[in-house]
């Protein structure tokens, strides 16, 4: 873990008009889970964000709110969110419209981070690109700020859940200048490692990886 000043993080941090309307509403850092179309379960496992809350209340100085959210693409309530999440098994669909208010929302100082929860690869990168028609998702090298910015993790993103399936951990980016507005991780699955140990059985060893990767996330986001 770093030194203790880079964890003198407040969620009253603000970052562009995304965050100006999240302080008007509560001055603690929280998330929302975005509720998108399509038939995808986007509402799985919803005590991931309240359990890394937590996990980051208790190990940093950040002031979060560490109650469940969701937020729908087209409401108006998505500029109140600093940070989106994302997740699930299966398909994703953006309506124009959507694509545009998602974009809007990022450029605008907002993130999203997007978890395949083993299904929504595919689909999650055909709908980015209709939200940025021009660019594209870079994988990150081990070296990104982001992998030991708190917790060091040398090798990239922890391979949480792997169903046997072999393949390696990727995480990649979609950058607004040089600010990373999307983080999206595929073939590891931390956000399951956020749950309580019942719900799936991690190891206890593979949770602690998965909620200080999440942190890791988080300070990212509010800092960059």
């Amino acid at each position: 873990m770093k030194s203790t000043w880079l964890l003198l993080i407040l969620g009253s941090v603000l970052f562009g008009t995304v965050h100006d309307a999240a302080a008007q509403k509560s001055s603690a850092f929280r998330i929302a889970r975005l509720k998108y179309d399509g038939g995808g379960d986007w509402y799985n496992d919803p005590l991931e964000e309240p359990t890394l809350l937590d996990y980051v209340k208790a190990h940093t100085d950040i002031n979060v709110d560490p109650n469940y959210y969701y937020v729908d693409i087209m409401s108006d309530d998505i500029f109140t969110y600093s940070f989106l999440f994302m997740t699930g098994h299966g398909n994703i669909r953006f309506t124009d419209e959507q694509a545009a208010r998602l974009r809007k929302y990022l450029d605008n100082g907002g993130f999203l981070y997007a978890d395949d929860d083993y299904g929504m690869d595919g689909p999650f990168r055909r709908e980015i690109k209709k939200v940025f028609p021009d660019s594209r998702l870079v994988e990150l090298p081990f070296s990104y700020g982001l992998y030991d910015c708190v917790y060091d993790f040398p090798n990239g993103p922890p391979k949480i859940q792997d169903w046997e399936d072999g393949k390696t951990p990727q995480a990649f980016g979609l950058f607004i200048g040089k600010r990373l507005a999307v983080y999206y991780t595929t073939e590891c699955n931390p956000s399951d490692g956020w749950d309580p140990p019942e719900v799936h059985g991690d190891p206890e060893n593979k949770r602690v990886e998965a909620l200080e990767f999440g942190t890791n996330i988080i300070y990212w986001a509010l800092t960059h």
